[in-house]
């Protein structure tokens, strides 16, 4: 299946993530489902191309102090709403914030691995991404879901949406790794590089800066599992932690299921 990302100027990795093939057989809609990174730096070109969309609800999984320092722009006269937390939905957006020592490949890869699996017992996650699934069983036309960079959290609240949808773990992960085939991996860098390496006072070599800015099979395999170990599956995870019952998951099914 081709990817469909947006030919933005200043948002990373805006794609429609409809298409899969779903439970019974039956496709994830296409033109329903968008997501992207933060929207700070769009163009006004990227706002013409966006308001073709007619995106109707805008999910920001970023916490308070993300937004006050990256406000994003939106349509202008958008008229639909846009979903966010009051607070902090994560400790320390690793693309944002990097211990001194993050100079190589193999520390970066395992902060990313420690930020994957604290999510599944982050309250303020767990909200966020039971609003999301919530807001997308109830709310119609189409929805955009973002953070700061469009790949961690964003992927996992993509991911939670395709397993519901009965999509297969296989292509659940080939939806999670097309992160790293947008074609703006530019614009993450530079609004994430100068300020990591200006708070480690040196370079970044640059398997370093792949490993923090890409995904890996195994960060989200990492989540997988913690949220299993949890509550014995991801399943009862999403039913004791997100509050998903099978209403939710038909509503969802439904709408997303052609």
């Amino acid at each position: 299946m081709t990817p469909r990302f947006l030919a933005t100027e200043g948002v990373h990795n805006f794609r429609d993530y409809g298409g899969w093939t779903g439970a019974g057989g039956r496709t994830v809609r296409r033109g329903l489902l968008y997501r992207s990174g933060q929207h700070v730096a769009a163009s006004d070109a990227d706002l013409a191309e966006i308001a073709a969309l007619d995106i109707r609800t805008v999910i920001d999984l970023r916490g308070t102090s993300e937004r006050a320092r990256h406000p994003c722009r939106r349509v202008p006269g958008f008229a639909g709403e846009v979903v966010f937390y009051e607070g902090e939905t994560s400790s320390s957006p690793p693309h944002m914030d990097v211990d001194p020592a993050t100079s190589t490949e193999a520390f970066a890869r395992a902060r990313m691995l420690a930020v994957y699996g604290r999510i599944p017992t982050n309250p303020a996650a767990c909200a966020m991404l039971a609003r999301y699934l919530g807001v997308l069983g109830e709310r119609e036309g189409a929805s955009l879901v973002h953070c700061f960079a469009g790949k961690d959290r964003t992927g996992i609240a993509v991911t939670l949406l395709l397993h519901i949808l009965g999509v297969s773990e296989a292509d659940q992960m080939t939806e999670y790794l097309r992160t790293n085939d947008a074609p703006t991996l530019s614009v993450l860098r530079a609004q994430s590089v100068p300020g990591i390496e200006a708070r480690l006072g040196r370079k970044l070599d640059e398997a370093g800066v792949q490993a923090l800015l890409e995904v890996r099979p195994d960060y989200l395999t990492r989540f997988r599992e913690a949220a299993a170990r949890l509550e014995g599956s991801l399943d009862a995870w999403l039913a004791r932690r997100l509050g998903v019952d099978e209403a939710l998951r038909e509503r969802l099914r439904t709408r997303f299921l052609a």
